[in-house]
């Protein structure tokens, strides 16, 4: 049997129309549809298909939304009999590669990454702070440069993406004063993120508590799929230690870039983005040219991976 890395994106990635295809396509994933309906009461379906993009964008909103594309391509791959070998997520989608692995029920996931959006909505004054990708320098020298900025301003490395793109993260007034710096410092670009806050950074720290209290009212099982975690880069399966993980996660960088390079080092046949967007598979060919990668996210593109694995 084939060796397959099922890899599931995180926020930024969402879009009016995500996975329409495959709920036109699919009834199991009509019935998700459904099941996510009730449990967040509220019609994510509608908001998903019709928009608008804005109020989809919003961290509450656009993480249940993410989870459910994810969880609907997931599903299909599990009715054809496709056995993952590992599964890693960038930052919200480690929540997805929970729920692919049996860790953590899709009823308990949707409302729980709703309630850390809103968390971490909250944790900083909206509008307050931001993400940028640095692009051309090594982690080294964007942490050098970081040093120079304002001591009363935080900024902090958030995404280690892959060679030459690594995300920072902070106040809004730190992040401008930082691209000045970084772009003498030798950086080819450095683009604001779509996003509306501090991530992984140390900001976003007093959402802790309060979204600790709602971890330890959802059931956590060890995981049946090695998880590559967020934070320490590695696999993960025991319970304690998701919950462990999940919980720095929110403050912590994301080790993307070393977990590709730990899972390519066990050995993998192909690397499967499931769900909306196609940004890890960008990410992983640059960490590895040499990887097959495939995404799941409509029936076309579904059929070219079954097609695959079962030959």
């Amino acid at each position: 049997m084939k060796k397959v890395a099922l890899m599931f994106p995180g926020q930024g990635s969402q879009t009016v129309g995500m996975g329409q295809a495959l709920y036109d396509g699919y009834e199991e994933v009509r019935q998700l549809y459904k099941v996510a309906d009730d449990v967040l009461d509220m019609d994510m379906t509608q908001l998903m298909q019709k928009g608008p993009q804005d109020v989809l964008t919003e961290t509450e909103n656009a993480q249940p939304a993410l989870l459910l594309s994810s969880i609907a391509a997931y599903t299909l791959l599990a009715k054809e009999n496709v056995e993952p070998n590992m599964v890693v997520g960038h930052s919200l989608g480690e929540y997805s590669a929970l729920v692919a692995a049996r860790a953590m029920s899709l009823s308990d996931a949707l409302p729980l990454v709703q309630t850390r959006g809103r968390l971490m909505e909250e944790a900083f004054p909206k509008g307050q702070g931001t993400m940028a990708a640095v692009l051309g320098l090594k982690e080294e020298e964007i942490t050098e440069t970081l040093k120079q900025v304002n001591e009363q301003e935080v900024v902090e490395i958030a995404n280690l993406n892959c060679p030459g793109q690594i995300v920072i993260s902070g106040s809004k007034t730190g992040i401008e004063e930082a691209v000045g710096l970084l772009k003498e410092a030798g950086a080819k670009r450095v683009l604001p993120l779509n996003v509306s806050g501090p991530f992984h950074s140390k900001l976003m720290q007093p959402a802790n508590d309060e979204f600790q209290k709602h971890l330890d009212n959802v059931e956590i099982k060890d995981a049946a799929i090695p998880l590559y975690a967020n934070v320490t880069a590695e696999e993960t399966i025991k319970k304690d230690k998701v919950k462990e993980l999940l919980i720095k996660q929110l403050y912590s960088p994301v080790q993307f870039e070393s977990s590709i390079r730990n899972i390519i080092a066990a050995g993998v046949d192909a690397f499967v983005e499931v769900g909306t967007g196609k940004v890890l598979s960008g990410l992983v060919k640059k960490i590895d040219r040499s990887q097959k990668i495939f995404q799941v996210n409509d029936p076309a593109s579904l059929e070219a991976f079954l097609t695959w694995y079962k030959e």
